[in-house]
């Protein structure tokens, strides 16, 4: 079996390992398969740490790899930006992208989701929040993939050409402040300290990565599961008010990311288990979502699932500051869809692209045909 189709199903692997390996040693690196192990992993952050890659990069100098005490200050800082009511007032604004995307694609009957709208989408948003051009957003999404490992390398180092654009957005910033949120990051203090240049550049990497791949995955992966399962979208148009219950079935059932990954700062030990200080430790979190013990018939794609704890979105202190948004954006995009184009079904004669990614779960190609309602 290739790498790229057994990436499109592993949830049988994932079932077995949760069965038979739970947590599991191989290539001098361990893996935790269960949803309360991935659980712990994610959030007893003084043992399983996120501070691994040191800071040599923006995005290894950001939140995402940051551990307390740092990562409360830097966190409380930049969630000023994603508070409920800021995000709320961004509903406008997406849905008036959204409507101008499907206007570009409605009168033809047929769409790449990803092309033209779950990448441009949430790309838009951020590079809006920030305050830099959305022009450059070609360049932003292959930055993005190349930082994440889903790009296809044409040569060049990424982080460092990310790196000088924001630099010189930054510099110009300081020179002639805005009202976005690098102007405000400028200003922002922690302690009576301004942010190092290095962290200033990992919020920045670090929103257009995450805000990017995250978001795109997410709506891609709806569409392929409304497809697969098209019940859902006569349920959904029937009873709108359900988009958000669907969207948290969607982030459980195909998470737009697999897993993370963290080091032991001392011993742990999970199971019969001890894994030594020092070691790699990849939380499996698209197999916790699988998991029979907290999912009842998890295998099962249901969108009025109550509860619906899932780990999508990390846990604990690393939980993901832009869940709301991208949560926001889904709901729009997925509701204003399935409103304006009738018979949404994937295009069965144009090929479907995967990520190439074992981290990131997504689609880089998902053509759809349609009738314009």
């Amino acid at each position: 079996m290739s790498q790229s189709s057994f990436w499109s199903n592993p949830y049988p692997w994932y079932r077995t390992m949760r069965e038979t390996d739970p947590v599991h040693f191989e290539r001098g690196s361990w893996s935790v398969f269960r949803y309360n192990d991935v659980q712990r992993v994610l959030s007893e952050y003084a043992i399983f740490s996120s501070q691994y890659m040191g800071s040599e990069t923006p995005l290894e100098a950001s939140l995402l790899n940051t551990d307390p005490p740092r990562h409360r200050q830097l966190r409380s800082l930049v969630s000023q930006a994603f508070t409920p009511r800021r995000i709320a007032q961004l509903e406008t604004r997406i849905s008036e992208i959204v409507s101008e995307l499907l206007d570009n694609v409605a009168a033809q009957g047929h769409m790449d989701v990803i092309a033209d709208l779950a990448y441009p989408l949430p790309v838009i948003v951020i590079a809006e929040l920030l305050g830099i051009p959305t022009s450059d957003r070609e360049r932003f999404k292959h930055w993005s993939d190349e930082v994440v490992g889903a790009g296809q390398s044409g040569g060049g180092n990424a982080q460092a050409e990310m790196s000088q654009y924001f630099l010189n957005i930054i510099e110009q910033r300081r020179k002639e402040p805005g009202n976005d949120l690098i102007s405000g990051l400028l200003d922002a203090q922690i302690d009576g300290q301004h942010l190092s240049i290095q962290e200033l550049l990992g919020f920045c990497v670090l929103l257009l990565v995450a805000g990017n791949e995250t978001t795109t995955n997410l709506l891609g992966n709806a569409i392929w599961c409304f497809d697969e399962h098209p019940e859902t979208m006569e349920q959904l148009r029937a009873e709108p008010d359900l988009m958000p219950n669907a969207v948290e079935e969607v982030l459980r059932y195909t998470s737009p990311v697999r897993a993370m990954f963290r080091v032991t700062l001392s011993d742990a030990t999970i199971g019969e288990k001890t894994i030594p200080a020092g070691s790699g430790v990849m939380a499996w979190i698209a197999s916790a979502n699988r998991d029979d013990e907290q999912f009842p018939n998890a295998d099962t794609f249901d969108i009025r699932r109550s509860p619906n704890r899932h780990l999508a979105f990390g846990y604990g202190i690393h939980f993901c500051l832009g869940a709301p948004l991208a949560r926001l954006e889904a709901k729009v995009a997925l509701n204003m869809m399935l409103e304006r184009l009738h018979d949404i079904r994937r295009d069965r004669n144009a090929p479907v692209e995967l990520m190439p990614s074992f981290i990131l779960n997504g689609y880089r190609k998902l053509p759809i045909v349609f009738r314009p309602a």
